[in-house]
């Protein structure tokens, strides 16, 4: 698909970049190869296929949300780094 020189300033405008005269050709063949494989993706020979989704029928598997107490609280702290009334330390992330 060609592309014109001041439909690529147009569309650079409009995406807020400021191209120098030099980028401009460079630009353009990026563009046009861009929209050639687009072209060629949207002329896909697609007649006769499924439709597909994903590669295979996985899907999410949720677990409902329960609090369980653990009922061992020293073998779950034995390899903690830090620990503080009986709990995990970990470093302060918020300033």
């Amino acid at each position: 698909m060609q592309v014109t020189r001041e439909e690529l300033l147009h569309i650079a405008k409009l995406a807020d970049l400021e191209l120098d005269e030099s980028e401009v050709d460079n630009y353009l063949a990026n563009l046009e190869d861009i929209l050639n494989f687009a072209n060629i993706v949207n002329n896909a020979p697609v007649e006769g296929l499924d439709i597909t989704i994903g590669a295979n029928e996985a899907k999410n598997v949720f677990r409902k949300d329960e609090v369980k107490v653990f009922k061992d609280n020293e073998s779950l702290l034995e390899n903690a780094p830090d620990k503080a009334q009986n709990m995990f330390k970990i470093p302060k992330v918020i300033e």
